[in-house]
């Protein structure tokens, strides 16, 4: 969940049906049984202590089920306590176009408690076109990966018409692509299906569920697609009811002004890093340096990337101290310290553009992201020129299976929502729509603190507490419950 900026954002709601047509539906809800997952080593660079791998064939589309198949890689963190095993869990990091095969291992070691990975057995995997499962590719270059998908900050009406050139380059890449044939079948409900054959082939009735940015909306899609093969369902840092679409991208921008004030405090409580010393000190260095730096780039780096880096050190207060270097040395005329561009990041990109731009229609005309970028540039001067601005989204290709799934009440109540107040990448008015949509069927724990993701990783114990209680004894809140600010125990 703790992508660059750029890679984070690659990120018209429809009253459809939360299930494929007619025609299609008996194929996709009652799917020939798979095989039984065969486990063994996980692959090169995958291993982790006691993480087993295995692969699963599933339909590349749903309407044509014994069709071309495509291959999803599983992983599992067994329980060591059959005594008090009750299931499996299932988790996505994120994304859309993260990898989760390793993700397993990671929660184990980022604190999920001892109870939980006694009650079940974790299961990770990598989304169909993601990773080690059959990857989607834009073949996108060295310099495009660098670029992102972050649309350069718009200032003025002709900057939009600029940035939907280089979109359109994009979306013709990835149509183009030796993937394209499974972009229209890239979705999130298909992943969603994918995750019911793994069910099925884990040998469970049921499953549970815990997924966090993107990942809570695929559960709240799975769950709304096979809404009695859910068990307990707990979503992390939540996006609206609408995933990824042209809604949620331009939130980043709200996301971004809520979470600011945190680090403006922190700066401003550091004279060493000489950055002011109130919050419209550091609000006014912001927009000082992303000038500067769009003027004459240092390292590459203009104030498009400026305000990138600085949305992507918003997700984590560790990320902080960092972020302040990052603009001192930007302040100062001192090296930047860069990241590098991962080997993985085309795949992360192009299997990122499939989903979005996959699971909902965007406005097709220049003039729609004018228009936008007029209003939130204002609204949200730190981000809203960029994320309101165009993607390659508005030039993809039309082909697409099924509407999005639209997200409702209908259900058992087994959903639990937890969500930071002042996250960047999900913000809290999102959460609140989603929370909205679920109506009874779900629970929302929100916790006073800033960033992105709360469970395992964050602080605030009351929030903690109740998404563990909700896993290994099935107790929720018996209402919404918020939880105060609590203080950091490792400072």
């Amino acid at each position: 969940m703790r992508r660059s900026l750029s890679l984070a954002l690659t990120t018209a709601a429809v009253a459809a049906a939360t299930s494929l047509p007619a025609a299609a539906s008996s194929a996709a809800t009652t799917p020939t049984t798979p095989d039984a997952l065969r486990w063994g080593p996980c692959p090169e660079g995958v291993a982790a202590p006691r993480l087993e791998c295995s692969t699963l064939d599933v339909p590349l589309d749903y309407r044509n089920p014994d069709g071309r198949q495509i291959e999803v890689a599983v992983s599992r963190l067994a329980s060591q306590k059959p005594s008090k095993r009750r299931g499996v869990l299932l988790t996505n990091p994120g994304g859309p176009g993260g990898a989760g095969l390793t993700y397993p291992a990671v929660l184990a070691a980022s604190g999920l408690p001892q109870s939980v990975l006694d009650s079940y057995d974790v299961i990770g995997f990598d989304p169909r076109g993601v990773g080690r499962s059959t990857p989607v590719t834009c073949d996108l270059t060295h310099e495009q990966q660098w670029r992102g998908n972050f649309p350069a900050y718009a200032h003025t009406a002709a900057d939009v018409t600029r940035e939907a050139g280089y979109a359109r380059k994009i979306a013709g890449q990835c149509a183009g692509s030796r993937t394209a044939w499974m972009l229209p079948h890239t979705t999130t409900a298909n992943t969603a299906r994918d995750m019911d054959r793994l069910r099925t082939a884990l040998g469970e009735p049921k499953v549970s569920y815990l997924g966090g940015s993107y990942g809570s909306y695929l559960g709240a899609v799975y769950t709304t697609l096979f809404p009695r093969r859910g068990d307990r369902i707990v979503l992390d840092s939540n996006t609206g009811p609408g995933g990824y679409d042209v809604t949620a991208m331009r939130l980043f921008a709200r996301g971004m002004e809520d979470r600011f004030p945190d680090f403006a405090a922190f700066a401003a409580a550091h004279p060493e890093y000489g950055l002011g010393s109130t919050r419209g000190q550091i609000t006014a260095k912001f927009h000082e340096l992303a000038a500067k730096l769009d003027a004459k780039p240092v390292q590459g780096v203009n104030g498009t990337g400026f305000r990138a880096f600085t949305f992507e050190q918003l997700y984590s207060d560790a990320s902080l101290p960092g972020l302040a270097e990052f603009w001192q040395a930007a302040d100062t005329g001192k090296e930047l310290p860069l990241p590098e561009v991962t080997p993985d990041v085309e795949n992360l990109m192009a299997s990122r553009f499939a989903v979005v731009c996959g699971d909902s229609r965007w406005p097709g005309t220049v003039r729609d992201y004018r228009r936008n970028v007029a209003v939130d540039r204002l609204k949200y001067p730190k981000l809203g020129g960029s994320t309101a601005s165009i993607n390659p989204c508005a030039f993809w290709p039309e082909e697409r299976t099924e509407p999005p799934v639209r997200i409702t009440g209908r259900g058992p109540s087994n959903v639990l929502m937890v969500q930071n107040e002042r996250d960047p990448g999900t913000p809290l008015a999102g959460a609140r729509q989603l929370r909205r949509a679920f109506g009874d069927r779900a629970r929302m724990v929100t916790a006073d603190q800033g960033g992105h993701g709360v469970y395992p990783y964050g602080t605030n114990r009351c929030a903690n507490d109740a998404a563990t209680a909700f896993l290994t004894t099935g107790q929720r809140p018996a209402r919404d419950l918020h939880c105060a600010a609590e203080p950091d125990p490792t400072k």
